[in-house]
């Protein structure tokens, strides 16, 4: 069984910075990718961006310039550093893992970030 750890979360004022931090419970090497997810109150969980196993890294467009997703191979985490956030940046971040095959997707537990205006 996966387990994805995400840590980080927090309150920050717009403008500011967090990094989250997602532990996973085996190789990250294991996972075809793995990626950050949010969710807004009342909005669907959308894509904020990922890392491919070979790391390559895509972005919405909405956080481009502003996210970066790093990893640390010898401690099977994956980071999302956030700068320059605004207050539409709050939501639950979610940590995900996917395998091809067989097709498995795994998620975290989930972390709150609020940005103040």
């Amino acid at each position: 069984q996966v387990q994805l750890v995400e840590s980080g979360g927090g309150l920050v004022q717009a403008g500011g910075s967090l990094r989250l931090s997602c532990a996973a419970s085996r190789t990250i090497f294991s996972f075809n990718d793995m990626g950050w997810y949010r969710q807004a109150p009342g909005k669907q969980r959308e894509l904020v961006g990922s890392i491919m196993r070979g790391g390559s890294t895509n972005y919405a467009d909405s956080v481009k310039g502003r996210f970066t997703i790093s990893r640390d191979n010898a401690k099977n985490t994956i980071y999302l550093q956030m700068n320059s956030l605004k207050p539409e940046d709050t939501a639950v971040y979610y940590c995900n893992a996917n395998l091809y095959v067989p097709r498995n997707n795994y998620w975290g537990q989930g972390t709150q970030v609020t940005v103040s205006s």
